[in-house]
């Protein structure tokens, strides 16, 4: 289940003319700016209206919701049809490996193996 949606890209007022001002948003504040009192073709503004449904909110591209992991043994509580397991930036080699191992007996999907 992905979000059927596309949002446009928010960009800063002048991001697209300068690149030192980023891709960051920022919130038009001046009293003469176009992009804030919306008006047509000046950018879109980031608003309530491009939320996504709440069945979709906080789930990985894959649609699977995320679970982070930092050993094995936490990787009893991820049930395999709805989670899947994103194993922390923490955990050495050696311990990624083994979790690894374990996530493929159990066929529970690891989102950066």
């Amino acid at each position: 289940m992905t979000n059927p949606r596309k949002k446009p890209e928010f960009l800063r007022q002048g991001g697209h003319a300068y690149k030192r001002l980023g891709s960051k948003w920022r919130h038009p504040i001046g009293i003469h700016s176009k992009l804030r009192r919306k008006e047509k073709s000046k950018g879109k503004m980031p608003t309530i209206g491009y939320r996504a449904p709440k069945e979709l909110r906080y789930l990985h591209p894959s649609g699977m919701k995320e679970v982070l992991i930092h050993n094995v043994n936490e990787l009893s509580r991820i049930d395999s049809k709805i989670e899947a397991a994103k194993i922390a930036h923490s955990v050495g080699k050696k311990k990624r490996i083994e979790i690894l191992k374990k996530a493929e007996e159990m066929k529970i999907k690891v989102l950066n193996p």
